[in-house]
């Protein structure tokens, strides 16, 4: 029997005039002249022997009748669902809302004291046990703030608890505190040493970029997490920290200076995240905001940083860049929550909070501080399937499916990404607005747009780098 070829459904991003972008189901791509477009289209068996088996390959064309290909394709699909649809993985407890810092672009309230402002320790074992009715074999637990290390008896308490049940569970456990490190002592890293936990922590930038950022009253935030860095080295290891950044408009005017920054230190990732206005940052967001093309602007010249420093031999990832390219080259996907369909908010991310209710995602819980709580899922001590069967579950999970969104159905980056529901509900009331009016949307097909053309035009180096940043990252562990 002869099989005929079938086209198969795809999507394409025009480059130029001559030149289009094609993307598959199953996520490969391929560099099309416009008469191989039309070629692809209207009679694909005449196309050149090499172009047609390259297109089989990446499922762009399929055979009538033929049954394992399909199922092949189901597979990629699957596997690619795998990471979202498998339970929740990263748990986010919030002991404490305490903080000392007032950074002008922070998305929670703070407090200087804990009246009413940290978490029970029966709150925090409930939170501590629904974290293992995930079905999930890996486990990540974040403690985050306000700054945890203010209320250490309640981390430390936390962690004994789920290490202590994990002897029996088996899962793949791992737990991370974002803090300042201002409060880090040779006790705490001790028992982080122990266990083991990775710190991750906020740099801005250069001394004076990072205290204008994130201010303390005796003007000394970059000296003092400096301090916990080097104290965090000293005694557990180089890779026990990592650090995130956030771009602000002073930011804009920095961008080489803030990577050879992280290049100084000893990183060998800088997140070029731009600034997120949930919550309380939404008020700033006039004095610290800036347009996309601004931030746009910025990324290019730092990412050019992170290559120059690549091609120094000085080994560092820009990690949205490298978030992007796993969804394009890499069967397997890294997880990040921002980039699924179905959301990963709610499904692949949990955050128990200090106000004793669990949220889809840190986002959400920051418009809970504003007094808008209709994103919470329930309470803490409610079983994981009940917080997962509610109405905002549900709704997040219907507003973010690609395959139906208006805007996202039809976009040639549909098999990398996702909807942000929470973005939208937090800039237009609902989740169901025009995704192509949401920063998320706009901002994320920019990105794979730059790297496509990227990787149209690379050279041998940039493609071995661009894979190797493609695969998922393994925790290291802290030595």
């Amino acid at each position: 029997m002869q099989y005929r070829p079938v086209l198969w459904p795809f999507r394409f991003h025009r480059l130029d005039a001559k030149q289009v972008l094609a993307i598959s189901e199953s996520g490969d791509h391929s560099f099309l002249s416009q008469d191989e477009l039309e070629t692809l289209v209207h009679a694909p068996a005449s196309l050149p022997l090499e172009r047609f088996a390259e297109l089989k390959s990446k499922f762009f064309i399929g055979q009538e009748g033929a049954i394992g290909i399909p199922r092949l394709l189901a597979s990629r699909i699957a596997a690619k669902k795998e990471v979202v649809l498998g339970g929740p993985t990263l748990h986010l407890l919030v002991p404490t809302l305490q903080c000392a810092h007032s950074c002008r672009y922070c998305q929670v309230s703070r407090s200087l004291d804990d009246n009413g402002f940290s978490m029970s320790f029966e709150q925090l074992d409930a939170a501590c046990d629904t974290v293992f009715q995930s079905p999930s074999r890996t486990l990540t637990v974040e403690f985050q703030g306000g700054d945890p290390l203010l209320r250490f008896d309640l981390v430390r308490h936390a962690i004994n608890r789920i290490a202590e049940r994990n002897q029996h569970e088996r899962r793949n456990l791992r737990f991370v505190i974002a803090s300042t490190l201002h409060q880090l002592d040779e006790e705490m890293c001790s028992f982080f040493k122990e266990h083991p936990v990775f710190l991750s922590t906020s740099i801005d930038g250069p001394a004076t970029l990072h205290n204008k950022n994130r201010p303390l009253p005796s003007r000394d935030s970059y000296e003092r997490t400096m301090a916990g860095i080097r104290l965090a080295r000293e005694l557990f290891g180089q890779d026990s920290v990592s650090a995130l950044m956030t771009t602000t408009k002073e930011s804009l005017r920095e961008p080489e200076a803030i990577v050879d920054e992280y290049v100084r230190l000893g990183f060998n990732e800088i997140f070029l995240r731009p600034l997120s206005a949930h919550g309380f940052a939404k008020r700033n967001e006039r004095v610290l905001g800036y347009s996309l093309k601004e931030f746009c602007a910025f990324y290019e010249k730092a990412f050019e940083q992170v290559l120059h420093w690549n091609r120094e031999g000085v080994p560092i990832r820009e990690v949205s860049a490298s978030l992007a390219l796993n969804k394009i080259l890499s069967p397997f996907d890294a997880g990040y929550v921002d980039l699924q369909s179905p959301t990963g908010a709610g499904l692949g991310v949990l955050v128990y909070n200090y106000d004793g209710y669990v949220y889809p995602s840190d986002e959400s819980r920051m418009l809970a501080e504003t007094g808008d709580t209709s994103l919470r899922l329930g309470r803490i001590g409610d079983s994981l399937g009940t917080l997962l069967a509610g109405p905002v579950a549900r709704n997040l999970v219907s507003s973010s499916l690609v395959r139906y969104v208006p805007g996202c159905r039809e976009c040639a980056f549909n098999p990398y990404c996702g909807p942000d529901p929470i973005s939208t509900y937090n800039r237009f009331g609902t989740m169901v607005a025009p995704v192509y009016q949401t920063e998320h949307c706009k901002r994320q097909m920019w990105i794979f747009d730059f790297l496509f053309r990227r990787l149209r035009d690379a050279d041998s180096w940039f493609m071995d780098l661009a894979h190797d940043w493609a695969m998922p990252q393994p925790p290291v562990e802290p030595s």
